[in-house]
């Protein structure tokens, strides 16, 4: 209990630091504005002012103590900070103490300037404390015109990919660079560290962090993939953002067994994780950092009847993040009959991910897929579609993501598609497209990561399965 009580007067730090600081900074104004006949009538207050700062910046000296014993902080940024806010407050004293004696004015002017540095000063650390050593430098540099860019994580190509131990070589690294600012060795934010093996797998306040062999399970890639704009998103959108190609990785690593020891050869590789071991390989991930795949706006629920009968139809629907009406609908089990896509469209507000990867889905089928405007991300890989059917996605103008893997599309069909602005990740290899077909592609979706295949990640033994027949 008597940890739960320290804890608690800790965490009232945040909110008792900024009475000093505005109560302290009127003062400074009132002092320096009555020293003019014509507000004289300040003078009275200012005493009473720097009396009630000085009570609040102890007080908050005192609770932001009690934090710094019981969170994990850069310990050089946190003694800076704290030596600096206890000199704000000793300032803030000695101010009280001469603002009662008129015949020391001149010391009353330099210790309320002083202290004026000081809390700007304090203010800086702390906010390089909490948000990061970015957290002021980074808007004042886009405000004059040089935003801060994320430095990409493989910088140096690894062209033995198969030997990379997959951990030490590709999931931590990108811990290193994305996430170990706030939740690493110095610093721990919600008692999460991202840093080694015993942190990883022990977790955070909210939970563990991964779940090996369920992925989407664990707070890590629940954090990753919510709307940047949300607060709980991973990293804060004021910081560098993962890219399509790390989230990748990391779910591959997730999905597989989440081991620390095994080699990129010992694992199988899906079709998403291609294009980012193609990337780290070469040295260039090309990819954009991740733009927000889910709207900001909000949405009101999906009709609960309409839900109701998609479920018992067999469609998975599950909603994009916790708390949220947005929905991801996945036809793993159901059939995509003409029907069953209809229904949909009764829900097209709320549908932002959509999965007709592998169904039975026609051209005439796209019809509905084509009502559902507020799509970012369509499946419909393994399909039997054609151009025919592609113009009915003309309306998709969110569509961010497009997987037309091993269909019958052709560079004629996707030029019907061109007004898609948003889209960003564009996956047509294994079709009707060749050669130099995916050079018109490029000039026809500039803003867009083609994925075209042809990778020279190598196939390992973890991949095939070698039949020898009778006798071999």
């Amino acid at each position: 209990m008597m940890l739960d009580i320290q804890e608690l007067i800790g965490h009232l730090h945040p909110v008792l630091v900024h009475l000093p600081v505005g109560i302290l900074l009127i003062g400074i104004l009132f002092y320096w504005l009555s020293r003019k006949e014509k507000y004289s009538g300040l003078r009275d207050s200012v005493s009473l002012l720097f009396l009630l700062g000085a009570i609040s910046a102890v007080l908050s000296c005192i609770t932001g103590y009690i934090l710094s014993d019981a969170e994990a902080y850069d310990e050089g940024l946190k003694n800076w900070h704290q030596w600096m806010g206890i000199g704000t407050a000793l300032l803030s004293v000695g101010v009280y103490y001469f603002s009662r004696k008129p015949e020391q004015r001149v010391w009353l002017n330099s210790l309320s300037l002083l202290m004026l540095a000081g809390i700007f000063v304090t203010g800086h650390l702390g906010g390089s404390l909490t948000h990061g050593p970015d957290y002021f430098s980074k808007p004042l540099a886009e405000l004059w015109g040089a935003p801060q860019k994320a430095e990409p994580v493989f910088k140096k190509p690894i062209p033995d990919i198969a030997e990379a131990v997959v951990y030490k070589d590709l999931i931590h690294p990108v811990f290193q660079a994305r996430c170990a600012s706030c939740h690493g060795e110095k610093k721990q934010k919600g008692k999460l560290n991202l840093e080694d093996e015993e942190g990883i797998l022990k977790g955070g306040k909210t939970g563990k962090a991964i779940i090996p062999g369920k992925p989407d399970l664990g707070e890590l890639i629940k954090r990753l993939t919510l709307p940047v704009s949300s607060k709980d998103h991973m990293p804060p959108k004021n910081k560098p953002q993962l890219t399509d190609n790390e989230i990748s990785l990391i779910k591959w690593w997730l999905a597989d067994s989440a081991d620390f020891n095994k080699k990129v050869r010992m694992m199988q590789q899906p079709s998403f994780v291609k294009p980012a071991l193609l990337a780290v390989q070469n040295g260039v991930d090309t990819q954009a950092v991740k733009i927000s795949d889910v709207p900001d706006a909000p949405v009101d629920p999906a009709p609960e009847e309409v839900l109701n009968m998609l479920k018992s139809r067999g469609i998975v629907i599950l909603p994009v993040a916790k708390n949220s009406n947005y929905l991801s609908v996945s036809f793993i089990i159901a059939p995509a009959t003409d029907s069953n896509l209809v229904l949909l469209e009764k829900m097209s507000k709320q549908l932002v991910w959509l999965n007709l990867g592998g169904s039975k889905i026609s051209d005439n089928g796209l019809r509905s897929a084509g009502k559902l405007v507020q799509l970012t991300k369509l499946y419909l890989n393994d399909t039997n579609i054609t151009d025919s059917g592609l113009h009915y996605l003309k309306p998709l103008k969110r569509l961010q993501y497009l997987n037309l893997v091993n269909t019958k599309i052709s560079t004629n069909g996707l030029s019907q598609l061109t007004e898609l602005k948003a889209l960003r990740n564009l996956f047509c290899y294994q079709t009707n497209i060749h050669g130099r077909d995916f050079d018109q592609l490029k000039q026809s979706f500039p803003r867009a990561n083609l994925d075209t295949g042809g990778y020279v990640v190598a196939t390992f033994a973890a991949d095939t399965t070698v039949y020898k027949g009778p006798g071999k």
